[in-house]
């Protein structure tokens, strides 16, 4: 661009049309996404306005895409007791119903705690800020908070919603849904709902941690699951136990965690005081086999050496833990980016049908096992 147009004030979509070689209603069908444009000269738009470092007018743009620009990513839950919160990728943090004593401030806290969260936002925020887009985060761990998001996705504040559920019997996917607003979830519902999602073949994962820890030579292996009430937390412990049943191997001591990493040291304690030989263990997410290791240490158990640990998720807490864990990897970030690519395709096409994406888990081996 040069000192002239530089004095002239903010570059215009006369000033792209000039630098591109085409009309001015050529760009402006580029610039507001309109989709039968030949694709050399979007091209040659784009080019165009990174020269001239032209900004679109977001209120603009609105009126005539009836577009927000913006996506709501919510994290929801269904307003359980404060002891009862998890954090997970499949289950978060949740505060009492409307206002006790476990309010949105403890639900926030718990969230943000949770290494979980981070990566789902990372995924979501890389994919939709090369298209010019940002989240508004929003949290719904209470009637009245699930009330607004809804008033505010039919409102047009925002375009559609990236949906986090932390808890089984949340009613927001209902909601959406009921309310025939665009949606995509991270996580199969525990309820069928018609919204698409995505999700983890975490049966397959349980099973690539039970083969490991057997093919290491463990054989009183214990298993700390996540909460039963969870869709994620069944399957993790299901697909677990099948697969060492298919070994031989009929009965698993279980003890039941929260995703949680004190809820992870609880769960190691009791399996520890009822099977003090075992010498394998399987906790259905990092930060609970962060805890069981924690236990075993303090017990005097070396790991490897006498009891392997196997995490799931392949989170922060997986390199913090000592000696680092052995995980099943969920690719969080792919999937947040997924999540949004399906959310966006919706609202392209508002017609399309609902589906669901799966990805698959890694076995990741360090340390620890």
């Amino acid at each position: 661009m040069t000192d002239d147009q530089r004095s002239a004030g903010a570059p215009t979509l006369e000033d792209v049309a000039r630098a591109a070689g085409v009309s001015r209603a050529t760009v402006s069908r580029v610039v507001n996404g309109v989709r039968n444009v030949d694709p050399v000269i979007q091209e040659a738009v784009r080019r165009a306005v990174s020269v001239t470092g032209y900004t679109p007018n977001r209120a603009a743009r609105s009126l005539v895409t009836r577009r927000a620009d913006a996506i709501a990513l919510v994290v929801s839950g269904a307003g359980v007791e404060p002891e009862a919160a998890r954090g997970d990728s499949c289950t978060g943090a949740s505060g009492e119903e409307d206002g006790g004593s476990g309010g949105s401030g403890s639900f926030t806290a718990q969230v943000f705690a949770d290494p979980f969260f981070g990566r789902v936002v990372t995924g979501v925020v890389d994919y939709l800020r090369p298209r010019g887009m940002h989240p508004v985060l929003m949290f719904a761990e209470t009637s009245r908070a699930r009330e607004e998001v809804v008033a505010y996705l039919r409102q047009g504040s925002a375009d559609g919603a990236l949906v986090v559920s932390t808890h089984a019997e949340d009613p927001l996917p209902a909601l959406i849904a009921d309310a025939g607003l665009a949606a995509v979830l991270f996580a199969r519902p525990a309820r069928p709902v018609p919204v698409s999602y995505v999700d983890l073949a975490h049966q397959d994962g349980a099973r690539l941690a039970a083969e490991h820890l057997l093919g290491r030579g463990c054989r009183r292996i214990a298993t700390i699951s996540g909460p039963l009430d969870v869709p994620a937390g069944e399957a993790r412990l299901t697909g677990f136990r099948d697969t060492m049943a298919r070994h031989g191997y009929p009965y698993i001591p279980i003890a039941e965690g929260q995703f949680t990493q004190e809820s992870g040291e609880s769960a190691m304690e009791r399996l520890l005081a009822e099977h003090p030989d075992l010498d394998g263990v399987f906790a259905a997410n990092d930060l609970m086999a962060l805890g069981a290791c924690h236990v075993l240490r303090e017990h005097g158990r070396s790991i490897p050496g006498d009891v392997a640990v196997v995490g799931f998720d392949d989170s922060s807490a997986a390199l913090a833990c000592r000696p680092p864990l052995t995980t099943i990897r969920q690719p969080v970030e792919g999937m947040a980016a997924e999540m949004t690519r399906l959310l966006l395709d919706r609202l392209a096409r508002p017609d399309g049908p609902v589906t669901s994406v799966i990805f698959e888990p890694e076995l990741v081996v360090r340390g620890s096992a």
